[in-house]
């Protein structure tokens, strides 16, 4: 197995890619804040994304969390010291580096171990197929937070689960266990937690053998589907609004959010 390890700014912070028998394999590594990923981070997951395509042997990208999260999405508390357009701008790379992982011609799988949540939790949208362990839990609690649901996040998550579903995730923030998330769509497979590694490797191996044009070409065919729904995200729909700055604050102190009435 060739290995080969992206070091960001911490020691327990890192990107980890890996190749082997026509896999590559990307590792989110930081477990002391389940997985969130910094500007920093997802800017090297959209570079090391881009790197699987110079390996002509890579037939399937697997993305996976470390421990016992997917990930948690952004570093919200990163937020915390910086401007309203300074963080428009992060989640606007971030919604670059998720489309960068979606538009891959290669198929990819999402393989979540635990939590994924918000930016987490699009992350694994964006990818061909999801696999969750019996620990998976899936949400998007950007009410609590003062997030924005960009049309590109939402069209993702409305192909899968329909409209209604999509709102009453977003309303209640609530956190679908691996067996509700399947039920509904999200999740293509659920695997026992001590068996996730290796039906994943399965399954990426199974996707692998087939034929790359007839995957590519079902690959395509279905993004264009899904882009011919109008009013995809063109950077206009801001991610960050008023409630935005309470919203970080919040999270960082530790208590409930204060937001103003605006209806």
């Amino acid at each position: 197995m060739k290995v080969s390890t992206t070091r960001l700014e911490k020691e327990d912070a890192k990107i980890i890619y890996q190749e082997t028998a026509g896999l590559a394999i990307i590792t989110i590594r930081r477990p002391q804040a389940k997985n969130a990923l910094t500007a920093n981070m997802w800017q090297q997951l959209r570079s090391i994304a881009l790197q699987t395509l110079e390996n002509p042997k890579n037939k399937v990208l697997i993305i996976r969390g470390y421990g016992e999260s997917f990930t948690a999405g952004s570093d919200i508390k990163e937020f915390n010291a910086i401007s309203l357009e300074k963080a428009e701008a992060a989640f606007v790379d971030m919604e670059r580096t998720i489309s960068t992982i979606e538009r891959l011609p290669i198929p990819t799988i999402a393989v979540i171990n635990g939590p994924a949540m918000g930016a987490g939790l699009e992350l694994a949208l964006a990818c061909d197929l999801r696999i969750g362990s019996d620990k998976a839990k899936l949400g998007i609690p950007v009410g609590k937070l003062g997030i924005t649901l960009n049309n590109q996040f939402a069209q993702r998550l409305v192909s899968l689960v329909g409209p209604s579903m999509a709102k009453d995730l977003v309303y209640t923030g609530r956190m679908l266990k691996a067996d509700d998330a399947y039920r509904v769509g999200m999740l293509n497979y659920v695997a026992s937690d001590d068996q996730l590694d290796r039906y994943a490797i399965r399954m990426g191996k199974l996707v692998a053998s087939m034929s790359p044009a007839s995957l590519l070409a079902v690959k395509t065919s279905v993004q264009e589907c899904i882009d011919s729904v109008p009013n995809l995200w063109n950077g206009s729909t801001p991610f960050v609004g008023a409630d935005f700055t309470e919203g970080v604050q919040a999270f960082v102190e530790k208590r409930p959010a204060q937001f103003k009435r605006r209806i």
